[in-house]
C-alpha cells in the first residue's frame, strides 16, 4: 500500500495558478490532495523530465500539467502550472538550483515571456529609447552573482539594452534577482544594493547547493502547504500576501528575539502583514489552551477591525481565538474599568483639550498661560509621561516642547493641571489620554505589587496579562500607552513586536522608546519594497518629503533611503487654477477622464473638512455619487469617496485626486503663530501636515492628481510644481 507524500507550493507557481480559470484552479486544488494521498496514482502520470531525475510533470487534467522538482524521498515541490504544450515542448528552458547567496531553491523558466506582471505597462510615449550599450555592462558576474542574481540568467542579462527588455527578463526571474536588478537599474551604488537588498535575505548558514532538503526549509524557499491556503486561493478569498512572504519579511516574522523588536519601511512595505503573520506565527508556538495570550493592538479603532479580519482570513477562527484584538484606547479603557476607577463620567475626544483649558481659564480667570501651551504640557508631559505627583513633574524631561520652564513655572502648572482635572471631573468627563493615564497606572501598579507575589492565578503565582505583543502603526501611540504595554508582558525573549513608520506620523505622539522600558536597540529592522504604488508616485511622494528629519523612536534618525517599488504606471498630474471652484471643476474634469469612477476605486482627499463639503456638493452637481469617508471608514462600498487626508489613514485606492494642496491650507496656516514664539512646535506641526501629504499621495495604487488653487503648498517642490500642465 502506498503511504503519502509530501507536496508543498513555490510562490512562483501561484501566478500560473491565478491566471487560470475558477474551473481550473480547482483542478489543481484537486490534483495537490490526490498527490498528498498518492503521488503513484496512474491518473497523475508522474514522471521525469528528460531523463533529469529531479525535475518530474504529472498531470492536472487534460489541458495543464504541473512541474514538480523531487527534492528527496516522497517530498516534492510544486515549481510551476503550464499548458501541457508548454511542458513537452522545449525542456531545456527549465533550470533550477539553490541560490548561493539565499539558500533557497529558484526554479527560473529560460523561454521568452510576453506580459510582464512585474512592471506594468509603460504607455508607449513614456517608453525609453534602447540603451546604447548593455544595461548591467557596470558589473562582473561575480558581482552580480554575490548580489544573489540567479546564475541561469546571466547570459540573457547581459544581452539587456532597454527597460522594456528588463521587465520582459524579470517576469519570470526569482525575487531577488528581480529586486537587485531594479536596485541597479535606478542607479543604487553596489555596495548600497548589497547592503539594503542581498545581506537581508541572506542564509543565516553556509549553503550546500547539492542539499535540496535543507533548501527547501529554508524562509529563501517561499512555500505553502497548507490546505486552507489552498482553498482560499480556489475561493478567491485570499489574496496573495496572505499566503507568501517575501524572504526578507519571512526572516523578520520567525525570528527569535531576546526583546522587543522593532519593524520599520515606508508605506505599502508590508509591515502590517508581516504584524499579522508574526501573530499567526506566535500562536502556533502556543501550548494548547482557550486563553488569549497575545495581544494585537493599533491606535485606529478602524485599523484594530481590519487587523480581526485579516487575521481571520489569514488562520482561521482556531487562531484568532487565541489573540486579543483590540484598539489601544478600548483597551485601557477595558482596564480602567475592570478596576471600576473610572466611575460614569463620558470620555471626549483628545482634540477637544485646547477648547477646555481654554473655557477652563475663562471661569477661574486665569490669563497668565496660553490655553494651547497648557494642553499639550498636560497631554504630552503629565499624562503621556504618567506623573502624578509635582514631585515627577519637576524632575520629568520635555523633549520636543520647545520653551523651557522655570521651577516656579512648572510649580504654577502643575497646580493648574490639578484644579483642570477636578474641574473635569465635576463636567463629568475626561479624555481619551487620562483613560490611558490611569490605565498605565494600574498595570504599573499591579505588576509592582505582584510580581513574585502568591496570588490567585492559575498557576499560583502572578502572571502578566500578555505572553507576547504585537502592535500595528506603532508611530501613533503616547508614552502612557507605551508604559501600560510595558507592564502588560513580562520583559524577555519575543515580548514585544513592533511595526511602523515615523513618516506616516499624524499625530502628535513623540516617545523615545528606551525611556520607557522598551528597549529596541540592536531589534530593528526596515522594509524598503512597497508593493502598494508605482515607481512614478513613489518618486514624486518621496519629493514631498525632501528636506525633513524623522526620528526612528529611539532617540535616532531614521530615513527611506532605498526605498523602492518594482511597479510602473504613468507620473502624477500636478495641476494649478486660480480659485477654489474652478480647481473643483478641474475634480469633475479629472474624474470624467477616468471613465467610470464611482465603483469605489478612486477617491478625493482634502486637508479640510469644509473643503470636503464642497466637494461633496460638486459632485452631486456633477452627477457623480460621492460616499464620505467618516470615522468608521466609507460610508458605502460604491461611489466616489470623498474625506479628510486624516481619514485615508490605511485605506488604499487605484486612483486618487488630493485637492487644496494650497500654500495655507497644506500646511495650516494657524501653525504660523509658533513660528517665532514656539520654534519646536512650529516645527513639529509643519512636520506632521507634510506626513498628511506623504500618507495621502502613497494610497494609490496606479493613478495620482495633486490640485491647489492660488499658491501650492510650499511641500510641493519646484520640479512638482512646474509639471503642471498648460
Amino acid at each position: 500500500m502506498s503511504t503519502g507524500a509530501i507536496l508543498r507550493m513555490l510562490d512562483r507557481a501561484d501566478k500560473e495558478v491565478m491566471k487560470l480559470t475558477r474551473a481550473d484552479i480547482g483542478a489543481v486544488y484537486e490534483f495537490m490532495h490526490k498527490f498528498r494521498h498518492n503521488p503513484e496514482n496512474p491518473g497523475l502520470n508522474l514522471k521525469s523530465l528528460n531523463g533529469d531525475s529531479r525535475l518530474m510533470s504529472a498531470r492536472v487534467n487534460k489541458d495543464y500539467r504541473a512541474l514538480l522538482l523531487h527534492i528527496a524521498g516522497r517530498d516534492y515541490l510544486l515549481v510551476a502550472v503550464k499548458h501541457r504544450g508548454e511542458v513537452y515542448d522545449d525542456l531545456s528552458r527549465y533550470a533550477y538550483r539553490i541560490n548561493r547567496i539565499t539558500g533557497g531553491i529558484e526554479v527560473v523558466d529560460l523561454a521568452p515571456v510576453g506580459d510582464s506582471i512585474v512592471g506594468r505597462v509603460v504607455p508607449p510615449d513614456e517608453e525609453p529609447e534602447p540603451a546604447s550599450r548593455p544595461l548591467f555592462a557596470a558589473y562582473t558576474d561575480a558581482q552580480l552573482l554575490e548580489l544573489g542574481v540567479a546564475e541561469p540568467l546571466l547570459p540573457q542579462i547581459r544581452d539587456l539594452t532597454a527597460e522594456a527588455e528588463l521587465l520582459e527578463l524579470l517576469d519570470r526571474a526569482p525575487q531577488l534577482t528581480t529586486d537587485v536588478l531594479f536596485a541597479l537599474f535606478d542607479g543604487t551604488p553596489y555596495d548600497q544594493v548589497l547592503h539594503q537588498v542581498t545581506d537581508p535575505v541572506r542564509a543565516d548558514d553556509p549553503v550546500d547547493q547539492q542539499d535540496f532538503e535543507t533548501a527547501v526549509e529554508r524562509p529563501a524557499t517561499q512555500v505553502t502547504s497548507d490546505d486552507e491556503a489552498l482553498q482560499g486561493m480556489l475561493g478567491e478569498a485570499f489574496e496573495r500576501w496572505q499566503i507568501f512572504l517575501h524572504p526578507t519579511q519571512r526572516k523578520l516574522v520567525e525570528r527569535r528575539y531576546k526583546g522587543p523588536a522593532r519593524i520599520g519601511g515606508g508605506p505599502g512595505t508590508g509591515k502590517t502583514i508581516v504584524a499579522l503573520h508574526r501573530v499567526a506565527h506566535l500562536v502556533r508556538q502556543l501550548p494548547a489552551g482557550t486563553d488569549k495570550p497575545i495581544l494585537l493592538t493599533t491606535f485606529n479603532r478602524n485599523l484594530a477591525a481590519d487587523l480581526k479580519t485579516r487575521l481571520l482570513a489569514l488562520g482561521g477562527q482556531e487562531l484568532v481565538s487565541r489573540v486579543d484584538i483590540v484598539n489601544i484606547d478600548r483597551l485601557a479603557s477595558r482596564v480602567v474599568t475592570e478596576a471600576k476607577a473610572g466611575g460614569s463620567r463620558r470620555v471626549v475626544d483628545d482634540n477637544r483639550v485646547p477648547d477646555l483649558w481654554a473655557d477652563f481659564l475663562v471661569e477661574t480667570g486665569d490669563t497668565g498661560w496660553d490655553a494651547e501651551f497648557l494642553a499639550a504640557e498636560w497631554i504630552q508631559v503629565v499624562l503621556g509621561q504618567v506623573l502624578t505627583s509635582r514631585t515627577e513633574y519637576f524632575r520629568a524631561r520635555r523633549p520636543n516642547r520647545g520653551r523651557s520652564l522655570t521651577r516656579i513655572e512648572r510649580d504654577q502648572i502643575w497646580h493648574l493641571t490639578e484644579r483642570f482635572t477636578t474641574w473635569l471631573e465635576g463636567q463629568g468627563v475626561w479624555t481619551w489620554r487620562q483613560v490611558a493615564q490611569r490605565a498605565a497606572r494600574l498595570e504599573m501598579d499591579r505588576t509592582a505589587h505582584n510580581s513574585g507575589v502568591a496570588g490567585e492565578s492559575s498557576g499560583g503565582f502572578y502572571r502578566p496579562r500578555y505572553r507576547h505583543v504585537v502592535v500595528d502603526e506603532a508611530q501613533d501611540l503616547s508614552a502612557a500607552h507605551w508604559k501600560m504595554l510595558r507592564a502588560m508582558v513580562a520583559p524577555g525573549p519575543d515580548d514585544m513586536f513592533l511595526t511602523g513608520d515615523t513618516h506616516q506620523r499624524i499625530y502628535d505622539n513623540h516617545v523615545t522608546l528606551s525611556s520607557l522600558g522598551v528597549n529596541i536597540r540592536g531589534r530593528s529592522s526596515r522594509l524598503t519594497l512597497s508593493y502598494r504604488t508605482t515607481r512614478q508616485i513613489l518618486a514624486d511622494a518621496l519629493q514631498i518629503m525632501t528636506g525633513e528629519v524623522y526620528d526612528d523612536l529611539d532617540g535616532g534618525e531614521e530615513d527611506l533611503a532605498g526605498y523602492r517599488s518594482l511597479l510602473r504606471g504613468g507620473r502624477p498630474v500636478f495641476r494649478g487654477a486660480p480659485t477654489w471652484a474652478q480647481e473643483r471643476d478641474l475634480i469633475v474634469e479629472q474624474l470624467h477622464s477616468w471613465g467610470d469612477p464611482t465603483d469605489g476605486s478612486v477617491a478625493v482627499c482634502v486637508p479640510t473638512k469644509e473643503l470636503a463639503a464642497d466637494v461633496i456638493s460638486r459632485l452631486g452637481a456633477a452627477e457623480l455619487p460621492a460616499v464620505e469617508i467618516g470615522p468608521d471608514g466609507p460610508k458605502q462600498p460604491d461611489g466616489v469617496h470623498v474625506g479628510t487626508m486624516h481619514r485615508f489613514k490605511g485605506l488604499e485606492y487605484q486612483r486618487m485626486i488630493i485637492a487644496g494642496v494650497s500654500d495655507g491650507l497644506v500646511p495650516r496656516q494657524m501653525i504660523n503663530r509658533y513660528r517665532d514664539a514656539d520654534p519646536k512646535r512650529y516645527q513639529r506641526e509643519r512636520q506632521r501636515d507634510r506626513s498628511l501629504l506623504f500618507v495621502a499621495a502613497t494610497r494609490p495604487r496606479d493613478g495620482l492628481t495633486v490640485l491647489w488653487h492660488g499658491t501650492p503648498s510650499p511641500f510641493l517642490t519646484s520640479r512638482l510644481v512646474q509639471r503642471q500642465l498648460t
